[in-house]
């Protein structure tokens, strides 16, 4: 890419890290120059939150609004129905329609933070591809769109050939997926002037299939653009903790809980990390991420104060901070850590240690919280557990149980 964008919006997705690959980067650059570009990342209501892996493509939509241009948000209300084989390695369940409607409904009280909503021109919008794919005739939908679509060139699109080439099924209905994708383009396109998509560099086929289909019928220039898939510099997937997704919903995770997952950031990731996940200067996210020793954990304190205020708000992320100070320097139990309540009868049949690491989430099984214990890595009120089997006595509640370095919970008796 050897184009030097003018455009804001082009040159803020270089310069912070969200650009993987564009399609015409030059011809995208001097449409976002010349007046306004609607473009849209399309979301499927697999689940009734967002989380952390969808946070990087909800900052490009959150950059796109601040320099200009109109974001659109697509929820997969129809393509959910069908399930994206991208890159999976079996087909998704499929969800009913109540389910569905469930989901969208939780994922909407996210991006209102990111974005504004309303009729201006720069103004977000949220729409649902079951608004047209609902009512398609079949035979139709074949005739119009079906026939621009090559098989073989299908066959050739990576996400499709890894699943053909371990040899695992891929239904007719996974099939489809990709022209569906690719006809929501030329909807967006149609209904709301959209001419750009934005998503994760796995959608780069499906991107591409939109923008063929919307030369084909309607003779139109559109643009797609992708962002790398992120991993952490230990190579996981970004937004996977071991305790299994980072949900951006506070009912699924505590404000605490997600300020925690940012101030956990891998030394080598903070630099990187903030210029993605807040709006902090270049400048500074450089500094910050250059700091050495004991003051690089001031620089994820920051990274996570500045990543919650945006998603739960400055208060939040203040409480979450106190907490975090207040259990780490004081070695006190801090109200909003995550808490297991004990009923009375719980202890009248006794519980014991493993079993207390499994209950407040700390452990997956009692094999691995007697690993764990066995190991050195779990403490009661700071103090080594030597015993698995040792019995919890009610008169040390509240305790605070930590899991090693950074986990912690609290267990608390009810009433």
């Amino acid at each position: 890419m050897t184009h030097h964008p003018k455009s804001e919006f082009l040159r803020t997705l270089m310069d912070r890290g969200y650009l993987a690959d564009c399609t015409d980067l030059q011809g995208l650059d001097e449409a976002l120059i010349a007046g306004v570009v609607p473009a849209y990342i399309g979301y499927d209501a697999t689940a009734p939150s967002l989380h952390v892996g969808h946070l990087l493509n909800i900052m490009m939509l959150r950059h796109l609004q601040r320099t200009g241009h109109k974001p659109i948000v697509l929820m997969g209300g129809g393509t959910t129905k069908v399930g994206d084989p991208s890159f999976r390695s079996e087909e998704r369940p499929l969800l009913g329609p109540d389910q569905i409607a469930a989901n969208i409904a939780g994922m909407k009280e996210v991006f209102a933070q990111y974005l504004t909503f309303g009729d201006g021109p720069t103004d977000a919008i949220l729409l649902d591809n079951a608004e047209w794919l609902d009512g398609l005739n079949y035979l139709d939908f074949l005739r119009d769109i079906g026939r621009h679509f090559s098989v073989n060139r299908m066959l050739s699109f990576e996400s499709v050939k890894s699943r053909l080439d371990r040899e695992q099924s891929l239904s007719f209905l996974e099939f489809n997926y990709m022209i569906l994708q690719a006809y929501d383009f030329l909807e967006l396109y149609r209904r709301h002037g959209c001419r750009l998509q934005m998503g994760g560099s796995d959608q780069w086929g499906n991107i591409i299939n939109g923008i063929d289909l919307t030369r084909r019928v309607l003779d139109r220039e559109i643009y797609g653009l992708t962002s790398p898939l992120l991993t952490t510099s230990d190579g996981r997937k970004m937004g996977k903790s071991a305790q299994g997704a980072v949900w951006l919903n506070s009912a699924m995770l505590s404000p605490y809980e997600f300020w925690q997952f940012w101030r956990n950031t891998t030394d080598a990731d903070v630099g990187r990390f903030l210029k993605l996940y807040t709006e902090l200067p270049l400048e500074e996210c450089d500094r910050l991420g250059a700091l050495q020793g004991a003051e690089i954990n001031d620089a994820k304190i920051r990274l996570a104060g500045e990543v919650t205020t945006l998603l739960h708000g400055a208060q939040a992320a203040a409480a979450a901070e106190a907490t975090a100070r207040e259990v780490f320097e004081q070695g006190g139990t801090g109200a909003d850590l995550p808490t297991l309540t004990l009923t009375p009868a719980d202890l009248t049949d006794g519980v014991s240690v493993a079993q207390l690491f499994v209950r407040a989430g700390l452990a997956k099984s009692g094999k691995d919280a007697r690993r764990l214990i066995a190991e050195g890595g779990a403490r009661l009120d700071d103090a080594p557990v030597e015993d698995s089997g040792l019995m919890l006595d009610p008169a040390r509640l509240p305790v605070k149980l930590t899991a090693g370095k950074k986990r912690h919970a609290r267990v608390v008796l009810e009433g």
